[in-house]
């Protein structure tokens, strides 16, 4: 099973294998996204956790233990491509650059490696073509 999450490192947690102890201990795979830590600073990762459902729960209870905030991605962003005009709205909402818009080919770009699925780029788009799909239980 899969999980993305975005953790927020607090300034005293940005030392802390976080990655290493998910692997050794949890035997969970930790695919990271985007991430912006500095040293002596806080920071944010956006990861994508792969293992079992009980490891995940557990390793999830381990990282807020460690003083990180955890916030879970209930699903994913979908574009149908018979509804998309490439129009680039979206694209100027989006925090993370998972879209944007090329220019020269007139064409709109999702890099869902990059998504946070923070929604914000459904409600922008005029012809209802981006939807969240959450994931079956």
């Amino acid at each position: 099973m899969k999980r993305r999450l975005t953790l927020h490192f607090p300034r005293e947690a940005v030392h802390q294998p976080i990655t290493y102890r998910l692997a050794v201990d949890f035997d969970i795979a930790a695919k990271i996204l985007r991430a912006q830590i500095a040293p002596n600073q806080s920071g944010t990762m956006v990861v994508e956790l792969s293992g079992d459902i009980d490891e995940l729960d557990a390793a999830e209870t381990w990282l807020e233990r460690q003083g990180l905030a955890l916030n879970r991605a209930p699903g994913e962003i979908l574009i149908d491509p018979q509804l998309c005009v490439d129009c680039g709205i979206c694209s100027s909402v989006c925090p993370s650059g998972a879209l944007q818009f090329e220019a020269d080919t007139r064409r709109l770009q999702f890099e869902t490696a990059r998504c946070l699925v923070c929604e914000q780029c459904i409600p922008s788009c005029p012809l209802e073509a981006i939807s969240l799909v959450l994931e079956a239980p």
